[in-house]
């Protein structure tokens, strides 16, 4: 029921920072956990970061860890991540999940209740 648009992706070089922005339309109080993942050409998708709505809880993909951070703003219902530091190896089409239950809530799950159609992000060295 949930429409994800992602934005704010683009083109930058190592070292730079970007932030991704990700507007949920037709947006649900039900809505468990939001998170971004991630897939480069010829590689599997992985999770990124992930928020739980309603405690605030964060979770990371260990190459994220002090470098990225995912937040939410409950006004706006809208889902950030801030990227900083980025590297050549960040470069990948960005994706916004979000879920209805706990049990699709994580960052090595593969079923989500909603996708948004992704931003490209790309760092060049």
């Amino acid at each position: 029921q949930v429409q994800l648009v992602e934005s704010g992706g683009g083109s930058v070089q190592a070292g730079g920072s970007l932030r991704l922005s990700c507007a949920a339309y037709g947006y649900s109080y039900l809505t468990y956990c939001m998170g971004w993942f991630r897939q480069a050409p010829g590689k599997v998708r992985e999770g990124v970061a992930l928020i739980y709505i309603g405690g605030g809880s964060t979770d990371y993909a260990e190459s994220a860890k002090g470098r990225f951070t995912i937040s939410h703003d409950n006004a706006k219902n809208t889902l950030y991540l801030q990227m900083n530091s980025l590297k050549p190896e960040d470069t990948a089409m960005y994706y916004c999940t979000a879920d209805l239950a706990s049990r699709n809530c994580g960052l090595s799950t593969s079923n989500h209740n909603a996708w948004g159609q992704g931003t490209q992000v790309t760092v060049s060295s």
